[in-house]
């Protein structure tokens, strides 16, 4: 018998601290409820559920986009159904106007409602805004279109007609070649080099250089160029179109970067819609007020119609969200949340491992004492 080294007690001692140990592990995980509370825990089980928690906060954000997308629309589409009364009030008083049984002052009566009529559009699209942001003034818009327009003109002198539509704001105009005369004709409001355009069709000549540039608010533009420096036989290139880059809204409708929804709202104003100059002061006016107020009834239904269609994305994008993300937190919850019912069965394992290795260890302890009896 050996007294100086007691193994019975060393490796009775061993066992207590590693089932204090499980012990201590066990308590963390019934406290905290979770199975993994640091890395040493389960280091690719960590990687894992951190990837998901953020996934999973990203679709949880990305389902409050998509609820103020939501509300954006609405607030546009309200204000659109105003502009649609409008404009249906604008379109009885054109039909009124163009009954030849009225006098001049009566027909003057009616447009001057008319153009109060026309003001509140333009207020409407000028104020309409969702968090400071103008809605229905254009800064929403994406419809610009351009590119290079070639006109091939032979002999010394020649006119050509060139019409640019869907152009949003801000929209430049650069001449490629040398010409005497342009002349713009447009329905909005912009300012040319050397020239103002105001709200109603207006005729402008402007003497203008390769390289010149002008920029125009405006839906459409019809640009008339009178090339006197052509040569007898000779082509040439009259203008090249350019526009800007598109603003619009976009919506973050899912947890990763590309999952987008781009919204547009083309201008609702008065301007936009081309019933800036709209008179009815003579029955050919009111004539013409009535198509060009139908086209704009027709501009605002269509706007409408895709506000609508945006929304119920939106709704289904919710939905498909909240699905995505409870699917998601239910994976995470396996990988990283504890089994109470299983991890008490191990904690009480280990708790009574703990009471038999201390009583254990108390006998290996008193194991030495027998030695006495040999010496006496």
């Amino acid at each position: 018998m050996r007294i100086n080294n007691n193994i019975m007690a060393m490796n009775t001692h061993r066992q207590l601290g590693a089932n204090q140990a499980q012990g201590a592990k066990s308590l963390e995980k019934l406290s905290s409820g979770l199975r993994i509370n640091k890395a040493g825990d389960d280091a690719a089980g960590l990687a894992i559920s951190e990837k998901m928690r953020g996934q999973i906060r990203g679709l949880n954000q990305a389902t409050r986009n998509a609820q103020d997308g939501i509300s954006l629309i609405q607030t546009a589409e309200g204000a659109l159904s105003e502009t649609h009364a409008i404009l249906q009030r604008m379109r009885e008083l054109a039909v009124q106007a163009g009954n030849d049984t009225l006098q001049p002052e009566d027909r003057t009566a009616i447009d001057t409602e008319m153009g109060q009529l026309k003001n509140e559009v333009t207020r409407i699209a000028d104020t309409t805004q969702f968090n400071g942001k103008e809605l229905l003034s254009g800064n929403l818009g994406v419809s610009r279109s351009g590119g290079t327009l070639d006109s091939t003109v032979v002999g010394l002198s020649s006119t050509n007609d060139i019409k640019v539509s869907g152009a949003a704001s801000d929209t430049t105009y650069t001449i490629t070649e040398d010409a005497t005369h342009i002349t713009l004709a447009v329905t909005a409001t912009g300012v040319g080099t050397g020239v103002k355009v105001g709200d109603s069709q207006i005729v402008s000549k402007v003497g203008l250089a390769a390289g010149d540039t002008f920029n125009f608010d405006a839906l459409g533009v019809s640009i008339k160029t009178d090339a006197a420096k052509n040569m007898g036989g000779i082509a040439f290139t009259g203008l090249t179109i350019t526009t800007g880059p598109a603003d619009g809204a976009t919506f973050q409708i899912g947890a990763n970067g590309n999952q987008k929804l781009a919204v547009s709202i083309d201008d609702m104003s008065a301007v936009g819609l081309g019933v800036a100059g709209v008179q009815v002061d003579s029955h050919a006016n009111a004539e013409a007020a009535i198509a060009t107020i139908d086209a704009a009834i027709d501009a605002v239904s269509t706007q409408r119609s895709a506000l609508g269609a945006w929304q119920n994305r939106l709704e289904h994008t919710i939905s498909n969200l909240g699905t995505s993300a409870e699917n998601l937190v239910a994976a995470e919850s396996r990988v990283r949340d504890v089994d109470m019912a299983a991890e008490m069965m191990q904690f009480t394992k280990n708790n009574i491992l703990q009471q038999a290795a201390t009583a254990m260890l108390a006998q290996a302890n008193m194991a030495p004492q027998s030695v006495l009896q040999l010496l006496g």
